[in-house]
This record gives structure tokens, sequence and C-alpha cells, in this order.
């Protein structure tokens, strides 16, 4: 990231500013940080810049606006809109010092009252990744950058790398106990060391997309999150239920999202019609779960939970599954809604077999579910 330093400077007097005294040796902290994290991991990077620049808990709200709005792409003239707290420490004569990181010097704080040009703004790219899925106004151009963000966020899922370190033969990690028999073969002369790096991780994922009327918008979307990963994740497989299942992993042609689509609504029978959860899912245990799921496979299940059928026979289905799977992830859209509660009876029954139960109504929050989707 070419534009790092510039953008802990922001980061830093967005903070100062919102009141949370960061200083210049913080940031110089955060800087080192950064260098030990995956970059492309944006939830690794929040807590690492959270750590290096000692954000107290109560600052946490204001640093993760201040995070969101520089790191998802504000202008460099922008900075996220956070409220004032109250400085206790201020000179006599109400004038408030700050570092500035451009000027290398303490200067004034500026007025509240932003002057032309500085008012807080925000990215298309940010204003897209908080529009809900199921807004009717997408146009085409909108559809096709958030194709364009899905497919980014899948790659940044199929890059992954875990924890465990193995053998490489490029940078890494020394590795002295491998090195030593390479030193005994001349004569003790340690020309070359071992090295290891982290393991890129292979997350095993199944898809059950409800295609029901109700979730005819999200699962558009989330279908062209699969399509993309698909590219990057070769064990990635896909269903999709209303009131039968059907297998949808060999009709995904990654690069080609609409002509995948059509293909899959009119091969789809009763598509965007009613659904029957319960039984979609003991058809999904029958046919492909002893093949399909093992203790390394995290199941993702896209649905409002709105369920035809009987709730009984979705809880066991689910409950099968569960015992299988390493994760059980249920994503629905209607927890968009601050007022909404799993009343429906089916949604109900899946909650006890379910691992991680969230929302899926825009791209905000399919990102704050990246971590989960590891291995």
């Amino acid at each position: 990231m070419t534009d790092l330093a510039p953008r802990l400077a922001r980061l830093g007097r967005a903070l100062r500013a919102g009141g949370v005294g960061v200083t210049l040796r913080d940031e110089l902290d955060a800087a080192d940080a950064l260098a030990l994290v995956d970059m492309r991991d944006r939830e690794e990077v929040r807590t690492a810049l959270r750590i290096a620049l000692k954000i107290p808990r109560e600052a946490y709200d204001v640093f993760d606006r201040a995070f969101a709005a520089i790191w998802s792409g504000t202008s460099a003239m922008s900075a996220p809109s956070v409220p004032r707290a109250p400085r206790e420490s201020a000179p006599r004569g109400g004038r408030l010092l700050r570092w500035d990181p451009d000027a290398r010097r303490m200067g004034e704080a500026p007025s509240a009252v932003a002057t032309e040009g500085e008012e807080p703004g925000f990215s298309s790219e940010a204003l897209l990744r908080r529009k809900p899925f199921d807004d009717g106004s997408w146009s085409p151009r909108e559809l096709a950058e958030m194709e364009r963000l899905l497919a980014r966020l899948a790659r940044r899922l199929a890059s992954a790398r875990s924890r465990r370190l193995v053998p490489t033969r490029g940078r890494g990690r020394p590795d002295l106990r491998s090195s030593l028999p390479r030193a005994l073969r001349t004569e003790g002369e340690l020309l070359s060391l071992a090295r290891r790096a982290r393991a890129l991780d292979a997350p095993r994922l199944v898809f059950l997309l409800d295609t029901s009327g109700s979730m005819e918008a999200q699962g558009r979307f989330l279908l062209s999150f699969v399509l993309a990963l698909r590219r990057g994740v070769p064990r990635a497989e896909a269903f999709a239920f209303n009131t039968e299942l059907v297998p949808l992993t060999r009709s995904l042609a990654p690069g080609k999202v609409r002509l995948t689509l059509q293909r899959i609504a009119a091969s789809v029978p009763d598509w965007s019609g009613g659904t029957r959860i319960g039984e979609s899912l003991n058809d999904f245990v029958r046919l492909h779960l002893r093949r399909s799921v093992n203790n390394r496979t995290v199941v993702v299940i896209l649905s409002d939970g709105l369920d035809r059928g009987d709730p009984a026979r979705l809880a066991e289905a689910l409950r099968a599954v569960r015992e299988r799977a390493r994760r059980v992830i249920w994503l629905n859209p209607l927890l968009g809604d601050a007022r909404y509660e799993p009343l429906a009876a089916g949604m109900r029954a899946a909650l006890p077999h379910v691992d991680t139960f969230a929302s899926a109504h825009d791209l905000a929050s399919l990102e704050r579910l990246l971590p989960r989707l590891a291995v």
C-alpha cells in the first residue's frame, strides 16, 4: 500500500480532532505494527492499529468511525465525521494545540466550524458497502461495481493466511532447526537458511441459498460472491433451495455473473416462489452431507427462516449438519433491521444448531463475516 503514511497521518489527525490523545510516537508504532500483519485483512489491520495507537475503550466508537472512513477510500482531503470529546487539558485562553503531521510541528487545532471544501465525505465505494441488497434503486453501473467489490472480497478470503508455518523456498522466518542439517553438509558452515512462512488457508465452504421470492435480491448478490469465490477456492460448493434442493456447483462459471444467474434461474424449479427449508435440508443431509461436509467445512445458509414446512424436520436436518461440520453460519438479511426478532417457527427451530447468526443485507455485513469463513 503506497499511501500508508498519508493514511496513518489522516487517521491520527481525525482521532485528535475527535478528542483521542494520539501522539506522533503512536503513529510510528502503528506503522511498525502494520509491517507485521496481513494488509489484505481489513479486520487484522483495524485490530493492530487500535492496539498500536493505544486507543482507550471509551474511544473505540470514535476510532471505528475514523478507521472505516479512511481505510475504505475516503478522499485524502476528507476526514471522518467524529464527535468531539471534551478536553480537560486545554491551555488557558481557550487555544487547543495538537501535532500537525503534515507541517511536522505543534499547531493550533482548527475551529469546530469546517471551511469550504473540508466537509466530511465518503467515496462511492464506501456508500455501496452500506447500500442494502434489497434496495430497488440499483443501477447497472452500481451492480457492476458491486460485483467487482464482491470479487475483491472473495480474493481476500482465498488468499488469507493461517498462523500455521510451513517450509518455503521464498521469503519467510528463519528456521534454525531445519537449517542445522544443511550446515552439517557444508562442514558446519551455515551457507543458507531454511525458512518457514504462514500457510495459505484453503477454506472448504458449502453455501445453501434460499431462492424464494422474499430472498431474491440477497440471493443474487451472494451468488455473485460465490461465483467470484470459485476462482480461488475450488472446494466451495453451492446449492439452491426453495421447495426442493438443486446443486449449483457445476453451473457456476466464474467471470460470467449475469449469464450464470440467468442459467441458474432457469434451472431451479419455483425460482422466487415459496420455500420448504426443512425438506430441502433433509435432502441435502440424505444426498450430499457425507460427500460435501467434513470437520473442516464451514456451512453457510442464506435464508430469512420463513419456512412453510415442519420446523421439527428443519431442526433435525440442521442438527445432522452441525454434528459433521466445523461451523454452521446462518445469514438472515432481516437482521439488518434493528427491530427484527427471530419469531418465525423455522428460525426458532434452527437457532439452537447454529454457531453464528448474522446479517447479510449489505457488503459491510459480508466483510464482517469474512473471518468466520476462514478455516
